[in-house]
C-alpha cells in the first residue's frame, strides 16, 4: 500500500481498513522516507501526528515505541521523536533501547507483578462462563497469530487479554487501572514481545492462566500469572546482555 502524506483523509480510511497498530508503524515509516528525513532530525510530536492520521494517542505513542525499538527514531524526552541512524537497524537498536530503559523496565514489571497476579486471583473466583469464552477466544486468536511474530499486532491481542482478565474481575476500579497501564505504560508490552521467541511463550503462559481461571483456582491463577511476568522480564534481561551484532 503507498502512503499518502499530502492526502490525510484518505491516508485516515486506510487506517480504518487494516490492523490499526500494524498501518500506524508503516504509515510512519513512509512518512520518515518520503518526505526525506534525515540522521537527527526532529520528526512531528505525537499530539501532530494523532491529528494528521486521526487515530488515538494510544496508537501513536505504540507505533512510536515500537519504531524507537526497532532503531528508526529516537525519543527524547521534553524534546520530542528525532530520525535514528538508518544503518543501525535491527536486533543491536533493540538491545540499546532495552539498555536505555532497564530501570523503567523494571518498574513497570514489578506494577504488573503486584497487579496482574491479583487480578488474575480475583478473576478466577469472579469469571463467569461468557467472560472464561471471551478469554479463551483471545487466547485462541493470539496462538493462531503467533507463528507471524508480528509485535504490533500480538501487543494488541496481549493488551486485550490482560483487560478481558481485569473485566472477569468484577471490579471496575481494578479494570481502569489496568486500562491506564495498557495506554500509558506500554513499555512492558513492546519489549517484552519483541524479544525474540517470547511470544510463543507467551501463548502457553496465557492457556496456563485461562486453565487456572477455569477452574475457579485463584491461588494457581496467581501464580502462574507472576510466573507469566517474571519470564517475561528474565527474556528482556537475557536479551539485554546480547552483544549488538548477533
Amino acid at each position: 500500500m503507498s502512503s499518502c502524506p499530502d492526502r490525510i483523509e484518505v491516508c485516515i480510511v486506510a487506517i480504518k481498513k487494516i490492523r490499526l497498530s500494524d498501518q500506524v508503524v508503516q504509515e510512519l515509516k513512509a512518512m520518515i522516507a518520503e518526505k526525506h528525513y534525515k540522521t537527527g532530525d526532529k520528526f512531528h510530536s505525537e499530539n501532530e501526528l494523532t491529528h494528521m492520521l486521526g487515530v488515538s494517542r494510544s496508537s501513536i505513542r505504540e507505533a512510536v515505541r515500537l519504531l524507537e525499538v526497532s532503531g528508526h527514531v529516537k525519543v527524547h524526552q521534553g524534546k520530542g521523536i528525532y530520525i535514528a541512524d538508518p544503518d543501525r537497524p535491527g536486533q543491536g537498536a533493540f538491545t540499546r533501547w532495552l539498555k536505555e530503559n532497564e530501570a523503567s523496565l523494571a518498574e513497570v514489571f514489578e506494577m504488573r507483578i503486584i497487579i496482574d497476579s491479583k487480578a488474575a486471583a480475583y478473576a478466577a473466583t469472579k469469571a463467569d462462563q461468557a467472560d472464561i469464552d471471551k478469554l479463551e477466544e483471545i487466547c485462541n486468536r493470539f496462538k493462531e497469530r503467533a507463528a507471524a511474530e508480528n509485535p504490533a499486532e500480538m501487543i494488541k491481542l496481549d493488551e486485550e487479554f490482560h483487560l478481558q482478565l481485569a473485566r472477569s474481575t468484577k471490579n471496575r476500579a481494578l479494570y481502569l487501572i489496568m486500562k491506564t497501564m495498557t495506554q500509558s505504560l506500554d513499555e512492558g508490552w513492546v519489549s517484552s514481545l519483541s524479544v525474540p521467541g517470547r511470544i510463543k511463550k507467551s501463548v502457553l503462559e496465557h492457556c496456563a492462566i485461562l486453565d487456572a481461571i477455569k477452574h475457579h483456582d485463584a491461588t494457581l491463577a496467581e501464580g502462574k500469572m507472576e510466573a507469566h511476568l517474571t519470564n517475561a522480564l528474565a527474556d528482556i534481561k537475557k536479551s539485554m546482555n546480547t552483544t549488538e551484532g548477533a
